[in-house]
């Protein structure tokens, strides 16, 4: 999910295993589930692997992002209150720091922070799920898209989102959100 895996990098049950510190059945089980929500590839052959997004499936991911994550955003904004502001804006920093440090991870790993913190004042556990299965597939398609588009500035749509919260302006929240979530991947679909 933050990208620590490059997308088609191969992985073994011994390798999780010993990382881990767990046995082969853990392990084994754990390969079963991420295979099930996509977040890992089985081959024929039972080689595990990250998966290699292609740009109809990187399409179809934002497109989820964007029904999701700004329905979990407008059903957060009744709930915004000012302490959950300057939270998403000390995470935001972070982003930024990660940005200036070209640290792809962090800076997945924070974006994600920031996206979650506010969904998570809309109280729809079943929504919230649903946008962590579609991060978990799209995790190392982020490292590579971070890793290609050299930023070098947090994400300004982040300000966006924040300023709306603020306002209380969920025309703008959503427009803000779906533009955030599409955005860097959809150009890395091209």
């Amino acid at each position: 999910m933050h990208g620590e895996i490059e997308p088609g990098q191969a992985l073994t049950l011994r390798g999780i295993g010993k990382e881990f510190e767990v046995s082969m059945t853990p392990a084994r089980e754990a390969v079963r589930r991420l295979v099930a929500e996509g977040a890992l590839f089985l081959s024929n052959s039972g080689r595990v692997s990250t998966p290699e997004l292609t740009g109809d499936r990187i399409e179809e991911l934002a497109a989820l992002r964007a029904l999701i994550e700004v329905e979990l955003a407008s059903r957060a904004l009744p709930r915004a209150h000012m302490a959950l502001i300057d939270r998403l804006q000390a995470i935001n920093t972070n982003v930024a720091h990660a940005v200036e440090d070209r640290d792809s991870v962090g800076y997945i790993r924070s974006n994600l922070e920031f996206h979650r913190t506010l969904y998570l004042r809309a109280q729809a556990p079943a929504m919230l799920a649903m946008a962590e299965t579609v991060w978990l597939q799209l995790g190392p398609t982020m490292r590579a898209l971070y890793g290609r588009l050299r930023k070098t500035e947090p994400p300004h749509f982040h300000r966006l989102i924040i300023a709306a919260l603020k306002a209380g302006d969920e025309p703008g929240l959503r427009l803000a959100v779906r533009s955030d979530v599409t955005q860097g991947l959809r150009m890395l679909a091209r």
